[in-house]
């Protein structure tokens, strides 16, 4: 008596591979990224505009403080006179240095805010990933 009932199963890398690619065609472009992936994609964002804002904010400051530095320190400010380019070249320094100062601080507030912004879609990416 034969078994006509019978399994048989064939395997290709080189079919896989192709039915992949065919199906890449077809699936939405967010379905194809990698959740951890994405994952990393938004936790490097967070990061990414924090440092941004605070090194702007720092630059301009410290170029403002140079820029008062140079009205003390050299003709430039001969023009407006001896006190007048003193007394203007001080608070743009001051200006500057709290600029300078606040460009730490920012960093914290900016970092705490986009992470309260991204958390829902972080902790929902996070729960998929460890089930």
């Amino acid at each position: 008596m034969e078994n006509k009932e019978s399994f048989r199963y064939t395997y290709s890398a080189e079919e896989q591979e192709e039915i992949k690619a065919i199906r890449k065609k077809y699936v939405a472009s967010e379905e194809i990224e990698d959740k951890m992936a994405q994952l990393r994609r938004l936790d490097a964002n967070v990061d990414s505009k924090a440092t941004t804002v605070s090194l702007v904010v720092g630059i301009i400051g410290a170029l403002i403080l140079g820029l008062g530095m140079s009205l003390i320190l050299t003709d430039i400010g001969a023009a407006l006179g001896t006190v007048l380019s003193m007394v203007i070249g001080v608070v743009t320094g001051m200006i500057g240095m709290i600029l300078v100062c606040l460009a730490y601080p920012l960093y914290n507030r900016t970092l705490k805010n986009e992470r309260e912004k991204i958390a829902p879609e972080i902790l929902r990416l996070t729960d998929e990933l460890i089930k």
